[in-house]
């Protein structure tokens, strides 16, 4: 059974699409956070091993994400203009793209995962324990590249709420899998940063069999076998028109963020292990923003699809101003309480100490990152993808890598430094970006255009 145009708008307004995905962001940032934890007693070392390796492993995800987000905009247009039949080839294609895909980059990261770890100069004892990671998480990425695809899919259909009980059932068997494979409970082998890397599989098998499920029950589409091997080129063109640069977005940024791992490096094993325990903190705050963008893309794109550019435009600066007070409001608390949040991961005084100075500076670190990801998902949403990845390139890589090193190793200010970087490049692209908004250029964007006729 197919869902009505009627139901569809029923369920998108901001707050119903943007608190689940709230809470769905929350859990996947809790799930990194157990990990490092539950890791954290067995030692600072495996702490920094595993927090290393994640950022290869965020760096593949943000890969599988030019296709979940490519599909969700692509999607959004054709349900906002009510095109049922292309919005089932879409749905199809893209859950093919990123098989393919992912499997690809599991293979990749299991041959070369010794090569990508010395990137980082790490000592061997934590590239050794890197690597145990990099086997059983890297290799089964491509579980996490159809739970991606699947979950955008569920949120622009208006099934926001599903993806997010997803997720709660995937962090429950994640937290039961570490207590297991981490302290050895009911008899297993105390495994360490291992245990952790079997748990997060285990627990994104499990999530992925039970969204395809509820992706069959919930939309209706009734998607078969044949369907999936339909690569029709003009959908697989719109969906890397979008894909692609926000792909190359992300790319950019986490190589960008790579590069300044391996600054932080030159600082020490307790810079890295510093930075790892206040990222963790910093999730939270980000969270917000993450999801206001999110939840902004969808009713953009369901927008604009219609035709409603007027209501798009004002959509845009609405989320913008509840996504800032949210964002400040969250970083005044982790501010305040930083102290004990960091006392959770360490007693090193000096982590302590350092961790809490960045925490300060996330004060106009965060509110820039929220008008960041607010402008350039709304953007995305038009059609309007190719100049955040010029912009991207510009200060990713012309301003903030530069500057952390300057900052951060020549002038002597270490990870403060670092941070200020991080500052003076989010506002950057956000200013920018918010101008190119302002500027309605994105209404010659839209892929797809609303026809009165049809009926999904």
């Amino acid at each position: 059974m197919g869902i009505s145009n009627n139901k569809l708008s029923l369920n998108l307004n901001l707050f119903t699409i943007t608190w689940p995905i709230f809470i769905e962001l929350f859990l996947q940032i809790i799930m990194g956070s157990t990990d490092t934890v539950m890791l954290s007693h067995i030692s600072d070392d495996a702490v920094a091993a595993v927090g290393v390796a994640n950022q290869l492993i965020f760096f593949t995800i943000l890969i599988f994400n030019f296709v979940a987000t490519g599909t969700a905009v692509v999607l959004s247009q054709y349900l906002g203009a009510r095109l049922k039949a292309e919005a089932k080839k879409v749905t199809a294609i893209s859950i093919t793209l990123n098989l393919f895909l992912g499997l690809l980059i599991s293979i990749i990261m299991v041959i070369f995962k010794e090569p990508f770890l010395k990137i980082f100069s790490l000592p061997e004892h934590i590239g050794v324990l890197g690597e145990q990671y990099l086997v059983i998480v890297g290799g089964t990425l491509f579980i996490q590249a159809l739970l991606q695809t699947v979950s955008s899919i569920l949120r622009v259909y208006g099934f926001s709420r599903d993806a997010m009980f997803v997720s709660i059932f995937m962090n429950v068997v994640h937290l039961i899998g570490n207590s297991i494979f981490i302290y050895g409970l009911l008899g297993a082998p105390e495994l360490g940063v291992q245990g952790a890397a079997i748990s997060t599989a285990i627990s994104r098998l499990l999530a992925m069999i039970v969204i395809f499920r509820l992706m069959y029950v919930r939309i209706g589409l009734n998607l078969q076998m044949k369907d999936y091997f339909s690569l029709e080129i003009p959908y697989i063109k719109r969906i890397f028109k979008i894909g692609l640069p926000a792909a190359g977005e992300q790319v950019c940024y986490n190589t960008s963020q790579l590069a300044i791992t391996a600054i932080i490096a030159i600082l020490g094993a307790s810079s890295l292990t510093t930075r790892v325990y206040t990222q963790n903190l910093m999730s939270y705050i980000m969270l917000f923003g993450l999801a206001m963008g999110q939840g902004t893309q969808i009713l953009i794109g369901h927008m604009v699809g219609a035709g409603n550019f007027d209501g798009a435009y004002r959509q845009l600066l609405k989320s913008l101003k509840y996504s800032f007070a949210i964002t400040i409001v969250m970083a005044v608390v982790i501010a305040i309480i930083r102290e004990p949040m960091l006392g959770i991961f360490t007693d090193d005084n000096e982590i302590i100490s350092m961790g809490s100075t960045l925490l300060l500076l996330c004060l106009l670190l965060e509110p820039g990152r929220t008008f960041n990801l607010v402008v350039i998902s709304s953007l995305r949403a038009t059609g309007d993808a190719t100049i955040s990845v010029i912009v991207g390139v510009v200060s990713m890589w012309g301003i903030c890598v530069p500057l952390a090193y300057f900052l951060g190793i020549h002038q002597g200010l270490g990870l403060p430094g670092i941070w200020i970087a991080f500052i003076i490049d989010e506002w950057f692209r956000g200013i920018t970006m918010y101008f190119r908004w302002k500027s309605r250029v994105w209404e010659k964007k839209v892929l797809v255009h609303h026809k009165s006729s049809a009926s999904i």
